[in-house]
Formats: C-alpha cells, sequence, structure tokens
C-alpha cells in the first residue's frame, strides 16, 4: 500500500498491515485515499507506491510517481520560413561576404557567389533571417507533420483538378474534329463510323473510372525472402458502400475486429430487417450454402472417424457425393422406420374411421353361461396378457415379488422379507424377526443408560515414572540409600557379565523402597540428558 512512513513496526503491527491490505483487495474495507482526497488502487505493488526517504512524505501518495519536473520552455511551435527581420543599408562588419546578411557567413550563404561581394560594392545588401531556437519535447523532436501547413494541399488539387479540365477538352477537340471530317466525307458505312465513334466516345463516366478505386483490380501478396509472389487477392467490395464498422458507431455495439475484418453480431439489432443489407458475419455463416459446406464438412470429419477413407480437402468430390448417398439413405431409412410404426400401431390421424367394436367395446358375438358359469355356447373373449410371466411363485411363496414396500424396500408380503431368493418362512418368519427387532431396540436402550450413568472416573496421582503412588506412603530414608546401592550394583553387573556370580539367589520380594530406587535409575526414552548420564 501506498505508506508513508517506513518506520519500525512491531510484529503484531505488520500482521494487521498485511490483513488490512488482503481486505482491500478484496473489497472488504475502503481504499486508501491520498492527499488529494484520491482513492489509490490496492493493487498496486509496493514498489511503486512506496515513496523514497528524501521526499519526507507523512501521508500516502502517489504523486512520486508522476510527472513533477515540468519544463515550461517546451513548444510545438515551427520555424517561420522565408521571415525577414532587418534590412540593412550598407555593409557591416561580420556579416555575410557575399551577400550582406548578418545571420550566416560566405561559407553557409544560399545565394548565389556574386562577382563582387557586398562587403566590397556595399550594394544590393540581403535582409536579415529570422532566426529561432526552439527546445521541443519528446513528442514534438519526433512528430514529422510538425511544422505542415495544410493549405498549401490546395496546390495538388488544384494542378489535379487542371489536368482532368484539359483532359476533357482535349477529348471534346478530338470528338468535334472527327464529326468534321465524316460529315466532309459524306456518309460512309455504318460500322466504320459506329467502330471510329466507339474508339473517340470517351464520357466523362469512363474518365472517372480510375476514381473507382480499383475495383477488379489484382494485387499479387508477395511475402517470400526471393521476392516471388505467393497469390492474388482480388478486392471484390465496392468503395462507395458504408464500411460494417461505420454502420453503427456506439460504444457498446457489435464488436469489430480489425485483424480478421469480422463482424460476428449485427451491428443495427433494432432496426428494420428490410432495410438492412448487413446482418453479422454469423447470420451468413448460419444461412445458405454455408450452413450447407459446414454440414459438409462435419459429415468428413464424422465419416473418417468411423473408418471411412474421405478427406474433404483431398478428394472433395468424393466426399460430397458420398454426403449425398448418405442423405439419401436417411431418408429411406426415415421413411421405412415410419412405415413399421404406422403399420404396426396404426394412424391415429388417418380419416378411416375405426372399427365398432374397437370404438365401444362390444361385438356381436353371443356367449351363453349355465348357472354354474361355465360357457355353453359361444367363446370368452380372451383377455390380453402381457409378455411378461405373471402369478408366478416361487421358493414356496404365497404373493409375488414386490407385493410388498417398507423402508423404500421392495419384499414378498407373505412372510416380510426383502431379499428376492430368500425361502418363504410365513407367520413364524415374521415372528421370529419382530423379536430381533424388539431384541435389538432393548440392546440400545440399555446402553444409552448405561451411558448416561457412568460413575467419573477417579483421579490417580502418579509418581514419577507413571506408577501409582498410595497417599499413606511413607518411605525409610536409610532403606532408599541401601536400595539405590543395590541398584548401582545390579546396573553394573548388567554391563558386565564377568561381575555377575555364578550362584545367584533370585528375590522376588520388592520394597517400595527398591521401587522408588528403580524408578529413581531408569533411564527414560524421553529424557534430553540420558546421553550425559553414563
Amino acid at each position: 500500500m501506498a505508506t508513508a512512513s517506513v518506520a519500525f513496526k512491531s510484529r503484531e503491527d505488520h500482521r494487521k498491515q498485511i490483513e488490512l491490505e488482503e481486505a482491500r483487495k478484496a473489497g472488504l474495507a475502503p481504499a486508501e485515499v491520498d492527499e488529494d482526497g484520491k482513492e489509490i488502487n490496492p493493487h498496486i505493488p509496493q514498489y511503486m507506491s512506496s515513496a523514497p526517504w528524501y521526499l519526507n512524505a507523512e501521508r500516502p501518495s502517489l504523486k512520486h510517481q508522476r510527472k513533477w519536473k515540468s519544463d515550461p520552455n517546451y513548444t510545438k511551435s515551427w520555424y517561420d520560413r522565408g521571415a525577414k527581420t532587418f534590412q540593412a543599408d550598407k555593409f557591416r562588419k561580420g556579416a555575410c561576404e557575399n551577400c550582406g546578411a548578418m545571420t550566416h557567413d560566405a561559407k553557409s550563404c544560399m545565394e548565389r557567389p556574386r562577382k563582387a561581394g557586398a562587403k566590397w560594392t556595399n550594394k544590393h545588401i540581403a535582409p536579415d533571417e529570422k532566426v529561432e531556437t526552439f527546445e521541443l519535447d519528446y513528442d514534438g523532436k519526433r512528430d514529422r507533420w510538425n511544422g505542415y501547413d495544410a493549405s498549401t494541399y490546395a496546390r495538388v488539387i488544384e494542378r489535379y483538378e487542371a489536368r482532368d479540365e484539359a483532359r476533357k477538352k482535349y477529348l471534346k477537340e478530338q470528338q468535334l474534329k472527327k464529326l468534321e471530317k465524316s460529315d466532309q466525307n459524306g456518309e460512309g458505312s455504318a460500322s466504320d463510323e459506329d467502330e471510329d465513334e466507339d474508339d473517340l466516345r470517351v464520357d466523362e463516366a469512363k474518365v472517372d473510372e480510375s476514381k473507382q478505386m480499383d475495383f477488379a483490380k489484382v494485387e499479387k501478396r508477395v511475402r517470400t525472402t526471393g521476392g516471388g509472389s505467393t497469390g492474388t487477392v482480388r478486392n471484390l467490395r465496392i468503395r462507395e458502400d458504408t464500411a460494417k464498422y461505420l454502420l453503427n458507431l456506439e460504444v457498446n455495439s457489435a464488436h469489430y475486429d480489425p485483424k480478421t475484418r469480422s463482424m460476428r453480431e449485427d451491428p443495427l439489432p433494432d432496426a428494420d430487417p428490410n432495410e438492412k443489407f448487413y446482418l453479422g458475419d454469423n447470420q451468413y455463416r448460419n444461412s445458405g450454402q454455408a450452413l450447407e459446406f459446414k454440414e459438409l464438412n462435419i459429415h468428413a470429419w464424422e465419416a473418417f472417424d468411423k473408418g471411412q477413407d474421405v478427406h474433404m480437402q483431398a478428394a472433395p468430390s468424393q466426399a460430397e457425393l458420398l454426403y449425398k448417398n448418405f442423405k439419401v439413405m436417411k431418408e429411406k431409412l426415415k421413411s421405412q422406420t415410419k412405415d413399421t410404426i404406422l403399420e404396426k400401431y396404426g394412424n391415429a390421424a388417418d380419416e378411416d374411421k375405426l372399427p365398432r367394436e374397437l370404438l365401444l367395446g362390444q361385438s356381436e358375438g353371443q356367449v351363453e353361461y349355465d348357472r354354474a358359469g361355465r360357457i355353453i355356447k359361444g367363446q370368452e373373449a380372451a383377455v390380453p396378457r402381457s409378455k411378461y410371466e405373471e402369478d408366478v411363485y416361487i421358493n414356496n411363496h404365497t404373493t409375488v415379488w414386490g407385493s410388498w414396500w417398507k423402508d423404500h424396500q421392495w419384499g414378498f408380503k407373505c412372510c416380510k422379507q426383502t431379499i428376492r431368493n430368500s425361502y418363504c418362512t410365513g407367520a413364524a418368519g415374521i415372528a421370529a424377526a419382530e423379536a430381533a427387532n424388539d431384541l435389538m431396540r432393548a440392546n440400545i436402550a440399555r446402553k444409552e443408560a448405561a451411558a448416561e450413568d457412568a460413575k467419573p472416573m477417579e483421579e490417580k496421582r502418579l509418581a514419577t515414572w507413571g506408577t501409582d503412588v498410595p497417599d499413606d506412603l511413607v518411605l525409610d530414608e536409610k532403606l532408599l540409600a541401601d536400595a539405590l546401592k543395590k541398584e548401582d550394583q545390579r546396573k553394573r553387573e548388567e554391563k558386565d557379565d564377568r561381575k555377575r556370580k555364578y550362584n545367584v539367589r533370585w528375590n522376588d520380594e520388592v520394597t517400595a523402597e527398591d521401587m522408588e530406587a528403580y524408578r529413581m535409575k531408569k533411564v527414560h526414552s524421553d529424557d534430553p540428558m540420558k546421553d550425559f548420564l553414563n
């Protein structure tokens, strides 16, 4: 941040400063303000925002980054060419010996050398030139048009207009001479006169053809190091048409890419479509032959990925023929599929009326039944059956799979089992499952009650190395000293087996003093000074 002071800061102040800068960068804290009340961008690096120590800046500011050495002597004016200042009457000392001007010497004089200079003749003294000295800034030194007078271009225009007028006048004179000559010679062949008139008839439209900015001009693009042409380009845009980037000059209008000369969106979306002649490049890319060419390319890519030997650039005719055959086969297959569906299910939009038995569900067939419900005469209507097996019971079940639902699981209703290939257990299985659930609930409740009634653990007083120490323990100092000596002797014997006696008597009785001596002499693995004990 643009901090002015470079004094020492504590670690806490430095941490707070970093947190404040992060909050400012994230937009959670207001930006820092300089002396003029302007906000300082929090993303400016510190080496740019920090002022040098010799400026003694008391408040944060970015003035040290601005141009503070401004020279008022810089100017963008230019020399007054041909201006004269003073006309002398006689030769002056130090003037040019050739012309008599004081602003230059004889070596740099621009007049022709006189036979006798003004120094000796004292006549025809040239006036002094206006000498100016400018201190130009960086832009003024490099401005190629500095001092250019735009009014001088009017002479160029006048010269071209005079040339055009002379050309028109000459053409009219040639035409008149030809007409006079034809009148004197009488009426000749009409074909010869027409050819001659066509040769001499150059109207204003043909004269001004050169102003059409070379519409059909073929230009060569030279891009190789040897100077060879790599191709030609023809300018196909009529220059009288308005350029696409000039149709809408608003800032938020359609974007124009000058490198590719493309404007993908419509520059005038709210204008009348009948009056617009340009709708954006995307409109032309997604319509007409451009869309067909895009579909042809996509088909060639997909066919190549599927193993077809087709390439759009290498064999375009083959790719186009293959695409046409593909469209024919696609339409044929589509019509076959449609005919198959209509043949199987019929056409609901067909004008033919459906049969009466299908509309009303009745027929003229008569069926007679006896008192027991058996058919005596006629045939009973067949019940439509699905292609799936129905009412098939497996594994001794009396219901089908899916007749029972519980806890987002399907099962059998007869035994309430959710395993598809299980064997039916009937009512006994239902009772056993309920008993198991009751037992599980009872166990869970007992564990929860035991966890709530648990007694707090008693705090144990630990000794030096983690063993329990009774509250009423009293150690004898003399016995403790003897136990320490015995512990030292035991450790020495462990180090050197030669000092260990042959007949060793093992004593299983361990007193409190012996245990305390063992604790005091024991080397703990976490002791940082264990390497210095021996």
